[in-house]
């Protein structure tokens, strides 16, 4: 886990009187009990380019800001692309012709 999610959840388990472990188990329970109808609805399916910008954008903010800019574009293509030897098995790319 990074330092800054333990950190959060060291002070949810201090507000709450209990140590970590419990309070993981605290938080893993209450996060499984959220039914899906609780979280909202599923998003509906939008632009192609404007959803691949958004999983860019997403991806760049997890990814170590020090990694060399060609190593970020490369693993963020990986990533919304996908590993090669699946691409048969995309359904949103058109299957070569035989």
């Amino acid at each position: 886990m990074s330092e800054k999610l333990t950190a959060e959840i060291d002070a949810w388990a201090e507000a709450h009187g209990m140590v970590r472990s419990d309070a993981i188990c605290q938080l893993v329970m209450l996060g499984l009990s959220v039914r899906p109808a609780d979280v909202g609805p599923a998003a509906a399916p939008g632009d192609p380019a404007k959803l691949k910008d958004l999983a860019a954008r997403q991806i760049s903010q997890l990814l170590d800001p020090s990694l060399p800019a060609a190593e970020r574009e490369r693993r963020i293509r990986r990533l919304i692309e996908g590993p090669p030897e699946f691409s048969a098995e995309r359904k949103d790319l058109p299957k070569p012709r035989k």
